[in-house]
């Protein structure tokens, strides 16, 4: 049966069209314009104005020049240390409190839900918690980029729940066949949420990735330091001059520029490659946690 469409309502779709058109150009311009300079070649990108539609010339000097930086080794291993080991020991921590506090029978789960979601509010600030992770000498060690994001509140509150809405009945016939809780969750409740475990993944793995503020603040070692804060030493105090050591002093001010656009890409890129392999699930998995069947 064909359904009437009015004009009220086709206006309304292109309008909706039109501007979600231009949102997608509006934000994905930014990222293609350091795509394109990166590529440029630097003396035409110098010269180049207006917008930056394709690179001008092409040059891949700048990507050489960051891949021969010790330093952006050294932090692309050090941050996938912390994004493997961090979000491994986010997924277990937030999962096991989740499944206890969306568990009938529990004792004391609304003091304990009110403590978790007080911190969403309050914290003791950063000289407290500064003294305290020097207290428990976790200053300039890899745990100082672990141990004090193991959980977020909002993404247990989330997982807990999606691990509320699984029936009852499948938890009851597991507990008849003999199954205890740890069995329970790992074979019966994370089977079930994977959307939720992919949404989780993609939130706390980006958050490892992404990590600068505790970086900046715990780590003094350069040894430690996490891709995102070498970033911050080559695009903002401008040291790109071990990077040119190999550069006539003539190009060097030309290929500063690229050296920094090239250098965001590096950044970038792989944590973009994740999201179409969890994109299946982010819908359903944020859903799934927010809306209680």
């Amino acid at each position: 049966m064909k359904t009437h469409i009015s004009w009220g309502e086709r206006l309304f779709d292109i309008c909706i069209n039109v501007f979600m058109v231009v949102l997608m150009a509006v934000t994905l311009y930014p990222f293609l314009y350091v795509l394109f300079a990166s590529f440029s070649n630097p003396s035409d990108l110098i010269q180049h104005q207006g917008l930056l539609l394709m690179p001008t010339g092409f040059s891949l000097e700048s990507y050489k020049l960051v891949f021969e930086n010790p330093m952006i080794s050294i932090g692309y291993f050090n941050t996938l240390i912390y994004v493997v080991v961090g979000t491994t020991l986010n997924l277990t921590l937030t999962s096991f409190a989740a499944y206890a506090l969306s568990r009938k029978g529990v004792r004391f789960v609304g003091p304990i839900m009110f403590a978790i979601v007080f911190t969403m509010f309050f914290s003791g600030g950063l000289i407290p918690t500064y003294l305290n992770m020097k207290h428990l000498g976790l200053l300039d060690t890899r745990w100082a980029m672990i141990l004090p994001s193991a959980i977020s509140t909002w993404n247990l509150l989330v997982m807990r729940t999606s691990f509320a809405g699984i029936p009852a009945a499948l938890e009851e016939s597991a507990r008849i066949d003999g199954a205890n809780d740890f069995r329970i969750l790992f074979q019966i409740f994370i089977p079930v949420s994977l959307p939720i475990m992919a949404v989780m993944t993609l939130f706390y793995g980006v958050g490892h990735w992404n990590a600068y503020m505790d970086a900046l603040i715990y780590l003094r070692d350069k040894d430690l330091y996490p891709l995102q804060l070498v970033l911050q030493g080559i695009l903002i105090t401008n040291s790109t001059d071990s990077m040119m050591s190999t550069v006539a002093d003539v190009d060097k001010g030309l290929i500063q520029e690229t050296i920094k656009y090239a250098t965001i890409i590096v950044a970038t890129v792989p944590i973009l490659l994740l999201y179409p392999f969890l994109q299946r699930y982010f819908v359903k998995g944020v859903m799934l946690g927010s809306i209680k069947e």
